[in-house]
């Protein structure tokens, strides 16, 4: 007799409960969006004059995270994304991977991608990598991924897909090396010259959901080359903003609303073949924009390569079909941090254990799928032991004089939140307010003094960084240093070598490849 009521009356709690948590019956589509130098102040939704209404109109429909954070530069977000570690732990502490030097993401660390795989997953990556590429086993095929189609390196231009330059790391005679970097799985493919870089990529993402078998769940990284420069857009998207006057703010704005097309078009699509239903969508940028390339972060204090909040509160939201309903339209504020996504996917969307697995970063699903507090309310921004060169330029490149330093010291290059404060030490970057271009607004010029190399700030009072609280409350200061002292003990030497000759594009016939087995 008892099963008679049980079972209806288990039907009707499960059904209870799927109303105020999530309830997915079987392991989601996950897509996870990257952009590229995507800034602050350049999406609808934060006021920007960029069209982006498919950006605006996905993240409307899914929940908007206002305490997100990424790091400065591209190699170090990536390395984290896919990792679930912060850089001190894999290092990576310093700089990017340039396309000459023989590192990556190290290759013990498993990747978001080999974890989803080893569930049944079928693993994608459309886009950019900038995780090494010196040796094969550092490709993305190699690290979880079931197919690639995209470029090794950190940027290239859009039309001929080739990438110039090697970087820091090296004498001036190879910032003339010149190579194509185009890839399908491990071979060189052409028939893309002329092809526009963000239209590429997001027919390529429409030609591999099209063919995927949906009884088997996907997982799609797709890092978009966009909107990091060169600077490149067709006429289509730049005339859409003849208003603005500064030639670079055009073509950047450009360069965002062809990314937005694409991302519309690529929800179109899922939900053209049935999968929007099944899907949850995470969108990023991996760092502050560049406001030497078009990008903007106005209010936020710096940019691209700093440690002040504009070179990493980052534009990011959670959305898709899968979603759960009550959370549609909302806003987050708890602490997230780009290292998150790693436990987040495996463990609190798809149920997995990631036990074993040696993470840094929280499972925040709960917090985000349910509004409940983050269980994050520490994160450390970075710490870099590498000295600055006396003629480092606002880029942040650096010359290595003392790889390693015994201690730490405020001379060291490093931020940490606790709650809500942030303390920074070292040289952070440029500490400059940037309004947009032809904005009219005169902003408030730093009045740090030189050689300063301490700051304190109540990041949720004062986001914008304009009032340092070092010298009224040392004891919170003595608290944060302490933290950074902890974390300084765990890290790994610096990994940041030379550039190596013998990654010359003409040894590889005129590519970017690899050179060492």
């Amino acid at each position: 007799m008892r099963s008679t009521w049980f079972l209806p009356l288990l039907v009707f709690l499960c059904n209870f409960l799927c109303l105020f948590t999530p309830c997915i019956a079987k392991p989601p589509h996950v897509i996870f969006i990257l952009a590229d130098d995507y800034g602050y102040n350049d999406v609808g939704y934060h006021g920007s004059e960029i069209k982006t209404p498919n950006i605006d109109k996905l993240s409307g429909e899914g929940v908007r995270l206002e305490n997100y954070y990424v790091q400065p530069i591209c190699t170090p977000t990536r390395s984290q994304l896919l990792s679930g570690r912060y850089q001190i732990h894999t290092g990576l502490q310093h700089q990017i991977i340039w396309p000459p030097q023989a590192n990556c993401l190290p290759l013990d660390d498993k990747t978001l991608a080999q974890a989803l795989k080893e569930l049944g997953y079928a693993t994608h990556i459309v886009g950019k990598w900038h995780l090494g590429q010196y040796k094969k086993a550092c490709w993305p095929t190699h690290r979880g991924f079931d197919t690639f189609f995209g470029h090794l390196t950190g940027s290239e231009d859009y039309y001929t897909h080739e990438h110039t330059g090697c970087g820091m790391t090296m004498t001036p005679a190879c910032s003339n090396w010149k190579g194509y970097d185009l890839r399908e799985n491990d071979d060189v493919v052409h028939g893309y010259k002329g092809t526009y870089g963000t239209h590429m990529f997001t027919q390529k993402v429409q030609q591999l959901l099209q063919k995927h078998d949906q009884t088997k769940p996907l997982f799609l990284y797709l890092p978009y080359q966009a909107v990091h420069s060169p600077l490149m857009a067709p006429a289509y998207y730049t005339d859409m903003y003849k208003d603005i006057k500064n030639k670079k703010r055009r073509v950047y704005a450009g360069m965002v609303t062809a990314m937005d097309e694409g991302i519309g078009n690529i929800t179109d699509t899922l939900k053209n073949i049935g999968m929007w239903d099944d899907t949850v969508i995470f969108f990023s940028t991996d760092n502050g924009g560049m406001v030497t390339e078009g990008g903007n972060n106005w209010p936020l204090r710096g940019w691209k390569h700093s440690l002040w909040e504009g070179g990493m509160h980052g534009v990011g939201f959670v959305t898709g079909g899968a979603f759960p309903d009550a959370r549609r339209g909302t806003t987050y504020n708890g602490l997230i941090h780009v290292s998150d996504w790693f436990p987040t996917i495996v463990s609190g969307l798809v149920g997995s254990s990631v036990n074993g697995t040696k993470l840094d970063g929280h499972d925040v699903w709960d917090a985000i799928s349910t509004g409940s507090p983050s269980p994050r309310t520490e994160l450390l921004h970075n710490i870099d032991p590498l000295q600055p060169s006396p003629k480092a330029d606002f880029m942040g490149n650096y010359v290595v004089k003392d790889p390693q330093a015994d201690t730490f010291n405020t001379s060291i290059r490093g931020a940490i939140r606790v709650g809500d404060w942030k303390l920074i030490t070292g040289d952070p970057g440029d500490n400059r307010w940037m309004p947009l271009p032809d904005s009219g607004i005169t902003p408030p010029k730093p009045t740090d003094p030189k050689g300063k190399r301490l700051w304190l700030f109540n990041i949720a009072e004062d986001p914008n960084e304009f009032h340092d609280l070092s010298e009224f409350r040392p004891d919170v200061v003595e608290q944060l240093y302490e933290r950074l002292q902890d974390y300084y003990k765990t890290a790994v030497p610096v990994r940041f070598p030379a550039g190596d000759p013998k990654a010359d594009p003409k040894l590889h016939n005129n590519t970017w490849s690899y050179w060492e087995d």
